[in-house]
């Protein structure tokens, strides 16, 4: 190595080179990029899970009738569809023993298959597509194990459980500290001009061009990131079911009995309704154990474009049919649906048991057309209609977030944009370890090294205080990295007089 290079990775090791590229020579510039150092240490190999699962699940109607077009795809007909009665039924007749329909997916699309959800005798969820207009099975697929489905839970929870959902909140929380110690990092001052910021210098070479390259991106992306972190938190495991409930109890968020969560219960035809002792004649107080949970299922066996937000516990309405009613068809629900303008795109949940209810479920791009209906399975009777103008602000807010999380809101543009924000985090994630390995020390971790009188930093300092109340598990994180940072990664670091830090 030629001592040019050698006084060059010296400097880099330094982070004077770094430093004077930006002009940042300032008091605090280490305290920030010692922060901001941990933070990407710790975020960035989970955000390149992040960005290709979120970038793979963003196009899921197009990537899915590809993967599947055997069970999705149908030659459009000129002939009528089947009555949705008669292909509930084939579907049924088609699968194993002791299976229980569980949701019809309603779609009137010429070219999609009819699907039904199906609970099977082992717990496990199954999916069987028809073709609509000869009704043959054109074969199934598991919920929980198909691509997008594993794709989904992997940018979750990391397919770890409950484990992997909290370690996922933590990489979100962090997250909030990599962009903000990075954006004051490269922030401009003294004579840095906005387009040196703004704009890579590509005529640098080596690690300060590698420099240039993640600071422009990152200044770029750091609004996108910043909204797909907190469009994301309300779906956390710890944070966010705390915050739904919050919601709940400000009534900020959904109305009760807007999938709450909660197994929905009416009174057996028949039955002495006003009778206490009848087993029947009452609503059952129900708990959320699993505040995702529907009848017969959970939230993480539907299609995400399929679930509201969840809320609280709440009570939920109750059928309570004549002696001589019968349940309805799936057909009358579909017909019923149509006559309120909600004709495709939506989901149907099945009642599991005599005490049942139907419960239509439709979600479309824009969430202003939300709309959850419980409905009488005897009577026909709207039970409760909850619309978007029902809901709180949080809900409301938390509605818009999702839509444009999953780059669904305003079409193949919004999954362009957040495709273009996940492959720039990604590219972070890439050049920010290129420029840690360019300056990395031998057998060492590579810290930047502290400042000797570091200064008050107070702005900074309240900020990590608020973040670590709002989030208690990333606040307790916070804690465990600063001691660590102080008794096992080395005392605060004298000048040699070579400069090597």
């Amino acid at each position: 190595m030629s001592t040019t290079q050698t006084a060059e990775r010296v400097r880099a090791q330094n982070g004077t080179t770094a430093a004077a590229t930006n002009g940042t020579t300032h008091p605090g510039y280490r305290t920030l990029w010692r922060w901001h150092f941990y933070a990407s240490l710790f975020v960035m190999p989970f955000l390149l899970v992040l960005a290709i699962t979120g970038t793979l699940y963003c196009f899921q109607p197009q990537i899915e009738p590809l993967l599947y077009r055997q069970q999705m795809v149908v030659a459009p007909q000129a002939v009528p569809r089947l009555p949705d009665n008669a292909l509930l039924a084939k579907a049924r007749a088609a699968m194993p023993p002791g299976s229980a329909a569980t949701t019809a997916v309603i779609t009137r699309d010429p070219q999609r298959s009819a699907e039904f959800v199906f609970r099977l005798a082992d717990g496990t969820q199954q999916s069987v597509y028809l073709n609509p207009y000869d009704g043959d099975v054109l074969g199934t697929l598991s919920v929980e194990h198909r691509l997008m489905q594993v794709d989904r839970m992997l940018h979750r929870k990391l397919l770890l459980g409950k484990p992997g959902e909290l370690l996922m909140e933590l990489v979100a929380c962090w997250t909030l500290v990599m962009i903000g110690s990075g954006i004051a990092l490269w922030w401009p001052r003294g004579k840095t001009t906005a387009r040196a910021v703004l704009l890579p210098r590509p005529a640098l070479k080596g690690r300060p061009l590698w420099k240039s390259l993640h600071g422009t991106i990152g200044i770029w992306l750091a609004l996108g990131a910043l909204a797909f972190v907190l469009t994301g938190l309300p779906w956390t495991g710890s944070w966010g079911k705390q915050f739904k409930a919050f919601a709940t109890a400000t009534k900020l968020g959904a109305p009760p009995g807007a999938w709450g969560g909660l197994p929905l219960r009416s009174i057996v035809p028949g039955a002495l309704p006003d009778h206490p002792d009848h087993p029947s004649a009452a609503l059952a107080q129900a708990t959320h154990a699993d505040m995702d949970s529907m009848p017969g299922m959970v939230m993480d066996d539907l299609p995400l474009p399929l679930k509201p937000w969840a809320v609280g516990s709440s009570n939920v309405p109750s059928s309570a049919p004549t002696d001589a009613a019968q349940p309805l068809s799936l057909g009358h629900l579909v017909a019923l649906a149509a006559s309120l303008g909600i004709a495709d795109g939506y989901s149907i949940v099945l009642p599991n048991s005599a005490t049942g209810v139907y419960t239509l479920s439709y979600f479309p791009a824009n969430p202003k057309d939300e709309r959850t209906l419980y409905v009488d399975q005897y009577s026909g009777a709207f039970l409760e209609d909850i619309r978007y103008d029902d809901y709180g602000a949080i809900a409301k807010a938390v509605s818009y977030g999702t839509s444009l999380h999953m780059g669904r809101y305003f079409g193949v543009a919004n999954q362009i944009l957040c495709a273009a924000i996940s492959v720039g985090l990604a590219a972070l994630a890439v050049t920010g370890f290129v420029m840690w390995w360019i300056r990395r020390p031998q057998r060492a971790l590579g810290a930047p090294s502290r400042e000797r009188a570091a200064p008050p930093m107070r702005g900074w300092k309240i900020a990590l205080a608020l973040l670590a109340i709002v989030f208690p598990l990333m606040g307790a994180t916070l804690a465990a990295v600063w001691l660590l940072d102080r008794l096992a990664f080395g005392r605060e670091s004298r000048p040699k007089p070579n400069g090597v830090a």
